[in-house]
């Protein structure tokens, strides 16, 4: 049913929750695996325009591969192997290029649950993600 598995993270305990859920699909299905970490352009916006923004995005980016080579090491002890990949720009964008391009068929992705005027206002990745992605979205809640 499911041959490709895309699992992206943005580091966070929160993303981080659900690669148990996506491993045990890969496992199940016997799919391959791929996580992704965007670093997020947008997180720019309203920052003075002599700030290093360079040096910010090298340090974000280095955070994200730190981050899927523990989730590389997550999913070796499962026996499952990860395809990894880093990226740069508007979050939800680029995890759903990265489904259509990358012929993913599941993605699976954190949530924090929030409902009514936090919902609205904060919005969320994951949810923009469910809005507008070609494949189904797993969305797994925060651990209480």
């Amino acid at each position: 049913m499911y041959d490709t598995i895309l699992f992206p993270t943005d580091g966070s305990e929160l993303s981080e929750q659900g690669i148990d859920h996506a491993v045990s699909l890969a496992r199940a299905y016997d799919a391959e695996l791929h996580t992704l970490f965007v670093v997020d352009q947008t997180a720019f916006v309203g920052h003075p325009n002599d700030m290093d923004r360079e040096a910010i995005h090298d340090q974000l980016r280095e955070a994200g591969q730190r981050s899927l080579e523990q989730l590389e090491e997550r999913a070796a002890d499962a026996g499952v192997s990860l395809k990894t990949g880093v990226s740069a720009g508007v979050p939800h964008e680029q995890i759903v290029e990265y489904a259509e391009t990358n012929g993913v068929d599941l993605i699976v992705m954190g949530t924090h649950g929030r409902s009514g005027l936090d919902r609205v206002l904060l919005g969320s990745t994951t949810e923009k993600v469910l809005r507008v992605s070609p494949v189904p979205v797993h969305c797994v809640p925060r651990e209480q």
